[in-house]
Formats: C-alpha cells, sequence, structure tokens
C-alpha cells in the first residue's frame, strides 16, 4: 500500500479519503496527491508535520455513518493529530522554530491560525509524546478513569488493548490509585510488557482459548471498574465478572470499526441491560476534549511529572515516512502495532 517517495520540498505532499472502506481499508480507499506548500495569511502560520499520530477513531470518519463528529468526504485529506514545527508565523505567540501539537492530519504542511494548537517544551526529548501519553490519547487514559471510573484503593480494574496509548496510561494511573491491575493484550511479548514495565499485577492474552477462565480467575473478586476500548469478545468475557456498581468508562470499540453488519450469534443487549438495572452499572462514553478539555493543563502537569521521574512509561511504534501511513494505520486497526502507533514525517530544526 505504499506511495512512492516524493522529496521535493517545494510541494506539499497529502493522503487523501479516495473512496470510503468496506471493512478494512484497502489501498484504493487512500490516494496520494500532491499541492503546492500554502501561504499563511495574517494572523495565520505554516506548520511542517515532524509525527504524525495515527488512532483508531480515524476509521470512524472515514464511514459516513452518523457519530458525533461530521464524516471525511471522499477527496479530504485524511485528519490527524500532529507534532509540527512552524516555518512561518504571522501570529505573535507563536515563534519560527516552536513546535506545536497541531491537527495537521496526513500531510507535510499545513496551515493555522492557531486554535485549538498547544505549544510544547523545544528541548523536550521526546516531543511525539505530545501525541500519546502526554496527549490526547493520554489525556483520554488519565480522565476517563480518574472522573468516570472514580477509582478506590484496593478495587479491581481490567483494561483492554493495556500496551496501547490509552490502555498502558489507564493500568499506570490505576496503579497510583492503589488498584489491582489487570490488563488484556494480544500474544505473549505485550503482556510480559505490560506486567514487567508498565507494572500491571497480571494481563491476560484475549488469543488465549481459555481466555473467559484466565480473566476469571485474575479477578477473584469480580471487577470494579472496566475501562473499555475494544468491545467484542473482551467485554463478553467481563460482561459475567462486574461487581454491583461497577463503572465502565468508554472511549473506543476498536473490534467493531470495520465491521460492515452485526456479529453472529445470539442478541444480548438485553443481557447486558439488565445487568446494567440489577448491578446498577455505570457505563459512560465520551470524547475527550469535549467533555473534559479544560482539565488538560491538570492533566499535562501531572502526567509530565509522573512520565519524568519513571513513574509513568510508554512504549512507541514508530514507523518512517508519510508514504507508509496507510499500511501503518490498518496494522494498528488489527492489533499488529506494540505502543503508541506514530509516523516520523520530518525531523526537527
Amino acid at each position: 500500500m505504499s506511495f512512492d517517495k516524493q522529496q521535493n520540498q517545494q510541494t506539499n505532499r497529502q493522503i487523501k479519503l479516495a473512496s470510503r472502506p468496506n471493512g478494512v481499508p484497502t489501498a484504493d480507499n487512500f490516494d496520494m496527491a500532491t499541492s503546492d506548500i500554502p501561504t499563511p495569511k495574517d494572523n495565520e502560520m505554516l506548520l511542517r508535520t515532524v509525527y504524525l499520530s495515527l488512532d483508531p477513531y480515524m476509521r470512524g470518519r472515514m464511514s459516513d455513518a452518523k457519530s458525533y463528529a461530521d464524516p471525511l468526504e471522499v477527496g479530504d485529506v485524511i485528519m490527524g493529530g500532529t507534532v509540527a514545527q512552524v516555518v512561518e508565523s504571522n501570529i505573535d505567540s507563536f515563534a519560527v522554530g516552536d513546535l506545536v501539537v497541531s491537527n495537521s492530519g496526513w500531510q507535510d504542511y499545513s496551515v493555522s491560525d492557531g486554535e485549538g494548537v498547544l505549544k510544547l517544551d523545544k528541548n523536550m526529548s521526546n516531543p511525539s509524546y505530545g501525541l500519546g501519553v502526554l496527549g490526547m490519547p493520554g489525556f483520554t487514559g488519565y480522565m476517563g478513569l480518574t472522573d468516570i471510573g472514580k477509582p478506590q484503593k484496593g478495587e479491581t480494574l481490567v483494561v483492554a488493548a493495556a500496551t496501547g496509548p490509552v490502555g498502558a496510561t489507564v493500568g499506570q494511573v490505576g496503579n497510583q490509585h492503589g488498584l489491582r491491575t489487570v490488563g488484556v493484550a494480544g500474544g505473549k511479548e505485550k503482556c510480559d510488557f505490560a506486567v514487567n514495565e508498565l507494572g500491571f499485577d497480571v494481563c491476560i492474552d484475549h488469543k488465549a482459548d481459555d481466555f473467559a477462565e484466565q480473566l476469571k480467575a485474575a479477578c477473584p473478586d469480580g471487577i470494579d471498574i472496566y475501562y473499555e476500548n475494544v468491545g467484542g469478545k473482551v467485554f463478553d468475557a467481563v460482561m459475567p465478572l462486574l461487581n454491583d456498581h461497577a463503572r465502565i468508562p468508554v472511549c473506543g470499540l476498536v473490534s467493531q470499526y470495520n465491521a460492515t453488519d452485526l456479529p453472529d450469534g445470539k442478541d444480548r443487549l438485553g443481557m447486558l441491560m439488565g445487568l446494567i438495572l440489577s448491578q446498577r452499572l455505570t457505563v459512560r462514553g465520551f470524547i475527550i476534549f469535549e467533555e473534559y478539555g479544560d482539565h488538560f493543563p491538570e492533566f499535562l502537569e501531572t502526567m509530565s511529572k509522573w512520565v519524568e521521574s519513571g513513574e509513568v512509561k510508554t512504549k512507541e511504534h514508530i514507523t518512517d515516512g508519510l508514504d507508509n501511513a496507510p499500511d501503518a494505520f490498518v496494522s494498528m486497526l488489527n492489533g499488529d502495532n506494540f505502543g503508541k502507533t506514530v509516523i516520523k514525517v520530518s525531523d526537527v530544526n
């Protein structure tokens, strides 16, 4: 699915939505185009993309199904969070050379009026962290657990996709609150990392034939908080283990993003609704910056200290080259990534 690399710095490479995917995205759904590098007007700045974040929510935006945000139109540059460097600036608060977190999308250059753009420390050793543990995914994990999960010391927390940028944050914040942390990940390597590096008490391989039995054994006192970002068979195994008054923050359902039909099997919606009632469950979906945008400075201050001290660790899955973004995106949706998926587009000057 790779595109020919184009190194001409006089052009702006852009990856656009060529057609809407039906199931798993394919090469035909993406189109590499080139345009002139845009020129910023008054009160605008030109940004050059350094790192591009790939996140599961992007798959939903490629569909025209009703959701919390308008879908991409065919022909649009695919959206995405970026760490970018200011190349030209007509905005007093941003200078040439500044590193920023923006939403430049899958392209080399973009113009911004500064709205929603966050300035990073130019001396930070890992600017890409602004797309992961110190950015939207980390913020999502932190607020979902602390505000909706309402952790209490000694409770049991189960986290799906435990080595991903959201799940890894949730588990480690759970450790800070004295929870028993049970991770779910795909494969021994990821599970070992969750326990040995991230500090989970235990991690269960969802690919195991006896996954549900292993999860039950790992949660002898039931589940008080289930942080949902996957859905599918993981939630099937979690559901019978939920305690009274369990809390379920829902930030994603990656197992369903490529689905074109309802899954085979019995309809268990009635069972779930019965559990919500009889066990007084709290199930709450959230869109991080819509609900919690004003909490970002508080999060960034707290998480930066934890990362600097080593209390919170992170792992990145970095791929070089904008042209490799489509392949990396599909691999991420399939769970082939190990850590936060990031595309390195250019170097910091």
